[in-house]
Parts: structure tokens; C-alpha cells; sequence
């Protein structure tokens, strides 16, 4: 990052400003830096909690056995409520390939040729939209698009197990 300043294009990179993230040769973060001789345990501060597994994704929403971990926050697994609402819809028409076949084949095979109209192209568009609320107020919202049909009952799997690790906590 630049700001004003006198270089030769009218700007000076910003002054290097180490954080306990940087990772620029020779940083070291307080306390983790070269072993001291005979260390004792106070020196390094308590161990980091071991991170709970993910069981199950569901958009942007990861449950693990005692939590849901969200971009909003994280809240505790027992007691919250599912709601999936299917926000998706399939069309279905004729396929323009069939329709090109049909006009072209019509001139070789006269009347076979007009099969290839029954051909059709399934598409679907939209979204999922898959709602978690929990205590103390917390709610979060995802939408994950629908291609397939299928993608509905992918959606309601995963949150049927979500409500079971809500039913077991």
C-alpha cells in the first residue's frame, strides 16, 4: 500500500508494521521465539483448545458436535431450529438441438426425423435458502443455488443431520 509522497510516481510506500502474524524473516512472536534453556511450562502460557471436527456443511453454515459455526458467530448446537425452504424451479422445453435435427433430417428421413422434436432440456434455476436460529437471538441466513432437482434433497439430508446433532447435544 502507497500513500502521497515524494517517489518517483508521487507515492511512498507505507513503513513495514509487524503484527504477531508477520512472517517476515527474523520476527519472532513473544514468547515463541528461541528455546530457552530449561523452560518452564508458564513460559509458553496454556495450549491451544483442540478445534472440534467438522460433521456436517451446509453453504457457509458448519456444524460440529456442540457448535454452529457461521459467518454471523458461532452458537451452541443444542436447541436451535432448521427451517429449509426450496426457493428453486424447473423448466422444461424443447431442446433446439432436437429442433435443428428435425428441420435438417426432415429432407433425408422424412417422417423419423420428426422424433428428435420430442427431445427436451430440463433446466433448473434459483436457490435454497437454509435458516438456523439459536439461543440468545442468533439467526443466520445462507442461499445455495439449485442446478439439479437432486440439489433439494442433498440440502434436506444435511440438514436432517444438523437437527439430529441438535436432538443429541
Amino acid at each position: 500500500m502507497t500513500y502521497p509522497g515524494g517517489g518517483p510516481d508521487g507515492t511512498t510506500p507505507f513503513p513495514h508494521q509487524p503484527s504477531q502474524y508477520d512472517s517476515s524473516p527474523g520476527f519472532t512472536v513473544p514468547g515463541y521465539g528461541a528455546p530457552q534453556p530449561n523452560p518452564t511450562p508458564h513460559q509458553y502460557g496454556r495450549a491451544a483448545p483442540v478445534p472440534e471436527q467438522p460433521l456436517v456443511v451446509i453453504g457457509d453454515i458448519t456444524c460440529t458436535q456442540n457448535f454452529v459455526i457461521t459467518p454471523s458467530g458461532t452458537c451452541p448446537i443444542a436447541g436451535t431450529q432448521w427451517v429449509v425452504t426450496d426457493m428453486s424451479v424447473s423448466t422444461e422445453r424443447m431442446s433446439q438441438t432436437g429442433l435443428v435435427l428435425a428441420i435438417v433430417g426432415f429432407f433425408m428421413v422424412c417422417f423419423l426425423s420428426l422424433l428428435f422434436l420430442l427431445m427436451k432440456e430440463r433446466r433448473t434455476t434459483g436457490y435454497i435458502q437454509v435458516t438456523v436460529r439459536g439461543a440468545g437471538g442468533f439467526m443466520h441466513v445462507t442461499n445455495i443455488p439449485a442446478y439439479t432437482p437432486v440439489t433439494m434433497g442433498d440440502v434436506s439430508g444435511r440438514v436432517n443431520y444438523a437437527r439430529t446433532l441438535a436432538a443429541m447435544a
